[in-house]
């Protein structure tokens, strides 16, 4: 059995008085990054000056971060229900257009932290959502201007109507298919950017799981406390008189 708590790409060193671990000490993080990277750097923005913008300024972003080698800081690993289909979207993703991200994903896997971002999360969704963060205030990779990560969906899931606050999104299918606004199927290897505060609803296809990683831009204040909300639905807005 592999001794995880001495694997620097799965958990924290045991050593507590050893010297920090830097982003190029692992090259798992460090490929995983680049993967990020290239795809901000290679994929097409579709005739779009917005995403064009975007996107250099998240590779432009991510570059220096990675020139700037920063320390790693791991938190302990936690798992959420939806996690169980965790395998088989890497699985997907591996065989798809964004196969390099996948691979490299899967390398740190033990390692991720799984959160849901809200202080009170609907019981259903609860059961069949949760994202990690790589790169950001939250680590494990240091940043305070920008934030990488990875949103799971189980099959035949709906994420509520929401938006953020000064911040500049963009989702990028890894595995899965799904739809935003219910206005189109996104397959593997698109983008979609959301402004700040553009509402987006996310559902998901019906048999199997959605992974999708994202990139968050904005001001240092707004990245670390991003105040996420889950906005109300149409119903009961409407029964409210908003």
């Amino acid at each position: 059995m592999t001794d995880t708590q001495n694997d620097p790409a799965t958990a924290c060193p045991a050593d507590p008085t050893a010297p920090a671990l830097r982003l190029h000490d692992v090259p798992d993080w460090l490929y995983l990054l680049r993967e990020f990277e290239a795809l901000y750097r290679h994929g097409s923005a579709g005739g779009a000056r917005a995403i064009r913008s975007h996107r250099k300024r998240v590779r432009d972003t991510l570059s220096a971060i990675i020139d700037a080698n920063p320390e790693l800081t791991f938190r302990d690993p936690h798992a959420k229900p939806v996690t169980a289909h965790l395998g088989r979207a890497l699985d997907r993703g591996e065989r798809g257009a964004v196969a390099g991200l996948s691979r490299a994903l899967s390398r740190v896997a033990g390692a991720l932290t799984w959160e849901y971002g809200y202080e009170k999360v609907p019981k259903a969704l609860a059961r069949k959502y949760a994202y990690c963060e790589v790169l950001g205030p939250r680590g494990p990779v240091k940043a305070e201007r920008l934030i990488l990560g990875f949103v799971l969906f189980a099959p035949a899931t709906t994420y509520p109507q929401h938006s953020h606050k000064e911040i500049e999104e963009s989702y990028i299918s890894v595995s899965g298919d799904w739809s935003e606004n219910e206005v189109a199927v996104h397959a593997p290897g698109s983008l979609i950017l959301n402004r700040p505060g553009d509402e987006h609803r996310i559902t998901t296809a019906e048999l199997d799981p959605c992974l999708l990683a994202y990139a968050w831009v904005g001001a240092e204040s707004s990245l670390a406390a991003p105040g996420m909300k889950l906005t109300a639905t149409r119903k009961a807005r409407m029964a409210s008189g908003i």
